[in-house]
Formats: C-alpha cells, sequence, structure tokens
C-alpha cells in the first residue's frame, strides 16, 4: 500500500510514524510545504521567552532522521497544488526548483493545519505585524526584537495571546493586549479568567478589552500606531495576531471534499473524508464536542496527534472509532495556571443545557504542611449529576486537578463518582479530601437540596434589598471589609444569636470560601429558617465575577476593583 501524506507536524508525522510501525512494508510519502517537519509548535513562545534557550530543541525530527527511523520518504518543500480524487493522485511542487510531478497513492491523508486569522484592518500587512504559527514565524519575530523592539501589542487573549505576552514580557518589552471579549481567555467563565488578569496586570501588561483594533499605520522610525475603537492608539514596534486560527482547507476545497459553513473538512468517527480512501486529521477538521454533540474545530496538538494514530489504526486493520473531544487545555502565565475540560456554564446555558456550578477554594496538599497554595476550582454538571465540565486556576497542583476531571468526563463520571474517587494522598502530594472529591461532596449537596447556593448574578435581583445578609466570617475579617448591609455574626456564634436573624425572610450567607456559610445554612435550616442560601465560592468567587464590586467598611465605602484597562 502506498500513502501520501500532506502536511507534517503533528497530525500527519503521528500518522505516518504509527503506520510505520504497523506495516513494515507501506510506502508512506510525506509532503511538506514549509521547511520543517516534526517540530514543537506548542513550544514557540517559551523559544521566543528565552526559556527555551536553542533553536534546535524545537526541532523533534528531519526529514533525515525519518528515514532512519522509521524509513518514510519525507520531502519538505514540497507542495501540494491538487488533488485528483477520481485519479487516486496529487499533484506536487518543489518549490526549491520549480519542477512539477504527480504522485500516486492508495491512501490520501490530509493534515493541512490551521492559519491564523488576519482580520481586514488597514496594515495587517506591514511588516511589524505578525503571527506565531511555525518556526519561520518564530524566526521573524526574534529578527523584530534583534532589531530593537521595545514595544508590543497583542491582539487577542486566547492561549497564545497570553503565552505571547509572557514571553515578550520576560525579554523587557513594554506589552498592552487587546482582546474583543471582556475577559482574556475567554473559553473560560469570567469568574475563572481573573488570576489570569491579575498576573498580567501584576507582570505590567496592560490589558485593553471589550475594544478591537480597527487599523494599523506606519509611525515615525520603525514603529506603528494601533488604533482601537475606544479611541485609544497605542505604539508598538511589534504586533502580535492572535485572535484566532481557520481551517487550511483551500486544496481540500478544491478537490471536492465536504466542508462545513467554517471551511473544516467534514469527516466520519473514522476520519474519513467525503471522498475515498481520503482521510483528514488535525486543525483542518471538524470534531465531535462530547458534551453538547455539536460540531466544532478544537486545534489542539494532543487530539491532532490521536487523530493521526487513529487514523493508521483504521487503514491498517485495526480499526479505530475516534471518540468526541472534550477540548481539555492548560495555560501558564506569570506563575498562574489556568486549564478547562468540557464545557463552561456560560457555553452550557447559551446552548440552552440546563447546569449547576459549584466553586471551591481548597489548598493543592494538606494545609498544615509547608507550601500550600489555594487552586479555584469549578465543575459544571447536569441536573442528572454527570459532570459537564471544569476549570481550574491557581500556581500548583491544577494540572493534576484537570487532568482527573477530564479523566471522569471521559469516562462519563457523576458527581457521585467525583467524591468517591480514591486518590493518591500524602500531605506533600494532596489531602485526605482531594479538591475533586470536595469537589464532588459539594454539588452532591447541591442535588440532594442540603445546599442552596447564591451567585453574583443574584445581587441584580429586586428581591434581593429585602434579603437578609449574613457574614458569618470573624469580626476582624468583616471589620476589613464586607458587602453593604450585611449584619455580621461569626459562625461559631450563631447558636447563641439566633435570634438575631430575622424569620420569614431570604437569608443570604456568605464567608471566604463558601465553608463556613455552608456550615451557617445547615444550622438555620434545621432551626426553622426556609429560605436560606449560601455564596459560591464565598467572598473570593463573588470579588472575582465582580471585580469592580463596593464592598464596605467600618469608616465607609470603597471600591475593590480590578483594573480593566490602563
Amino acid at each position: 500500500m502506498k500513502v501520501v501524506v500532506v502536511g507534517g507536524v503533528a497530525g500527519g508525522m503521528s500518522f505516518a510514524a504509527r503506520a510505520r510501525r504497523l506495516d513494515e512494508d507501506a510506502e508512506i510519502v510525506v509532503l511538506e510545504r514549509d521547511a520543517y517537519v516534526s517540530y514543537a509548535n506548542c513550544g514557540l513562545p517559551y523559544y521566543l521567552g528565552s526559556e527555551i534557550t536553542e533553536r534546535s530543541a524545537l526541532l523533534l525530527h528531519t526529514p533525515q532522521s525519518l528515514t532512519a527511523s522509521l524509513a518514510l520518504d519525507v520531502r519538505v518543500g514540497h507542495e501540494v497544488m491538487s488533488v485528483d480524487t477520481v485519479g487516486h493522485a496529487v499533484s506536487v511542487r518543489e518549490l526549491s526548483s520549480g519542477r512539477t510531478y504527480v504522485e500516486r497513492y492508495d491512501a490520501l491523508v490530509l493534515s493541512t493545519g490551521a492559519t491564523p486569522i488576519m482580520p481586514p484592518f488597514a496594515g495587517n500587512d506591514l511588516p511589524q505585524v505578525r503571527v506565531l504559527r511555525s518556526v519561520p514565524d518564530v524566526d521573524a519575530l526574534q529578527a523584530l526584537l534583534a532589531a530593537g523592539a521595545k514595544r508590543a501589542v497583542v491582539i487577542g487573549a486566547g492561549f497564545i495571546g497570553v503565552e505571547v505576552a509572557e514571553a515578550l514580557r520576560h525579554r523587557g518589552l513594554d506589552v498592552a493586549i487587546v482582546e474583543l471579549a471582556s475577559q482574556v481567555l475567554p473559553v473560560l467563565d469570567p469568574e475563572m479568567a481573573h488570576n489570569v488578569e491579575a498576573a498580567l496586570l501584576g507582570a505590567g501588561v496592560r490589558l485593553h478589552l471589550a475594544t478591537s483594533v480597527t487599523a494599523i499605520r506606519q509611525a515615525g522610525g520603525q514603529g506603528v500606531d494601533v488604533e482601537l475603537a475606544d479611541g485609544t492608539v497605542l505604539a508598538a514596534d511589534l504586533v502580535l495576531m492572535a485572535i484566532g486560527v481557520r481551517p487550511e482547507t483551500t486544496l481540500a476545497i478544491a478537490a471536492g471534499l465536504a466542508v462545513n459553513s467554517r471551511g473544516a473538512v467534514i469527516v466520519d468517527e473514522h476520519l474519513h473524508t467525503s471522498a475515498p480512501d481520503v482521510f483528514a486529521v488535525g486543525d483542518a477538521i471538524e470534531v465531535v464536542d462530547a458534551v453538547i454533540g455539536s460540531r466544532a474545530t478544537v486545534p489542539l496538538a494532543g487530539l491532532a496527534n490521536r487523530q493521526g494514530r487513529a487514523v493508521a489504526d483504521e487503514l491498517f486493520g485495526h480499526g479505530s472509532v475516534l471518540p468526541a473531544t472534550f477540548g481539555t487545555a492548560i495555560v501558564r502565565v506569570f506563575g498562574t495556571v489556568a486549564a478547562t475540560t468540557g464545557r463552561s456554564e456560560k457555553a452550557l446555558r447559551a446552548a440552552g443545557i440546563a447546569c449547576h456550578a459549584v466553586h471551591l477554594h481548597p489548598a493543592q496538599h494538606a494545609g498544615y504542611f509547608p507550601g500550600a497554595l489555594p487552586i479555584d476550582l469549578k465543575i459544571v454538571f447536569g441536573v442528572d449529576g454527570r459532570l459537564l465540565g471544569a476549570q481550574a486556576t491557581g500556581t500548583e497542583g491544577v494540572d493534576k486537578r484537570i487532568d482527573v476531571l477530564a479523566t471522569a468526563l471521559r469516562a462519563g463520571m457523576t458527581v457521585n463518582d467525583l467524591a468517591e474517587l480514591e486518590l493518591a494522598y500524602a500531605p506533600p502530594f494532596g489531602a485526605a479530601k482531594d479538591p475533586v472529591n470536595m469537589a464532588g461532596f459539594i454539588a452532591q449537596n447541591v442535588l440532594a437540596g442540603t445546599l442552596t447556593l447564591w451567585r453574583a448574578a443574584d445581587l441584580d435581583e429586586p428581591s434581593f434589598a429585602t434579603t437578609f445578609i449574613l457574614d458569618v466570617r470573624s469580626v476582624d475579617e468583616f471589620a476589613a471589609e464586607h458587602l453593604p448591609g450585611a449584619v455580621n455574626i461569626p459562625h461559631t456564634q450563631l447558636r447563641a444569636r439566633l435570634n438575631e436573624v430575622p424569620a420569614g425572610v431570604a437569608v443570604r450567607v456568605y464567608c471566604a470560601s463558601g465553608f463556613r456559610s455552608y456550615l451557617a445554612l445547615r444550622l438555620l435550616r434545621q432551626r426553622g429558617w426556609e429560605d436560606v442560601a449560601s455564596l459560591s465560592g464565598g467572598l473570593a468567587t463573588l470579588l472575582a465575577e465582580r471585580p469592580g464590586l463596593a464592598l464596605s467598611l467600618a469608616a465607609g465605602e470603597h471600591p475593590s476593583e480590578l483594573s480593566r484597562a490602563s
């Protein structure tokens, strides 16, 4: 069998390597347009920021090493110009010589990836405007830095955008981020993005949220002016476009393959396209969202690698059905880690899916062991208890918990299962009740009705004006800051002071993180108060959901606000 692979890197090379392991006699030809194949594109921001010091570390394999180890025919600088799905052939141009030739195949694997989105505003073609997708891209950025770039504007605050912002700050540049959404990392729920925003601001990155770029114009010397929709003008020597990618499917469309409205190649569960003997993998295809069931593009390297492996299994007789995806992802920003798996609460509600959400703020290991640090954890689950998504931020232990929750999602677990998971415990590594277990416990209480939660949105309800707001923190905590109109009864004194809680009215209890208010709720419920709710995640979550919320002091009110721009 002869298989031609169009495009290397994650999906294509994963297929080729797996195919060789399954069939020593297959003829496997990889045609890559660029000069590099099998490189670590996820490592590019870290090379830009000098954490990875050697450029060669990014180059995992060369054509020569792939030939030596796997007997692959890898041809870089060879661009596929067209696909003849009837004649089972591709037309190829060798870029160095201009020579064209036809390569026939028994099976074809398209791994053409995605291309960065470039909005059609004036100045998007200036030499200072760059993207970061490949080794030549990072070389171009390094050249701008070597030429003396001191000011950078990053357009887009997704994963690549915040990683590049961190890298450029590490290199000493003045950095601003522009993001159309009202938060960074729009894939997260707003309150879960708060810590990342704080980390960026704390590192000196200026945030311009809820606005967009209207034009980029050449300024004096080598600089440019980046004009924003809100009238702000940002001076820059380097502009990084990171607003997303679109499937690179020009070749597939010209070949008559079925694509969706966004141009992504439509594939079945075996990654077959609409043409016989043609498969597609990676960022160019649509996948099934495992939670909602909708079709989406999910440009993640791990997913592309698994798709390449699945096609090899399918093609060489091992059979493979690629499961739907949960979009698990993680990012580090100036020491703060944010991770997600499954769907966010806002995405579920936008899809009309009823769900619950709980927030908690446990330590990453036993609190009595030195070095305990908080994790902000959120899980979202259905009314039937099935886990639907999770997000976490913190400095340590985030990756461990999100991986456990991603595994739970894949297994179709419920919150009852989370509560019963047996996870490794010793004081330096975790707690006897791991944060994942704790999330399951809280969710069980919600489903059982022994815990009712209230959220920041409840502050906007007209009925909240007549609600009794009970702060069960200590006297000192209350004096430092508290919700306007709140009455302080520390939870340790509540039994003796129940007469201070009015009967027949809604009671909304809060503390710092949600545990003490839960204790107060259970006490009040069992003493006759019916309409009692505890603040989900306590003030820690409330202030992340409402960063501009004014809290009260003994001497008056003051704003406790996270600046949204500089």
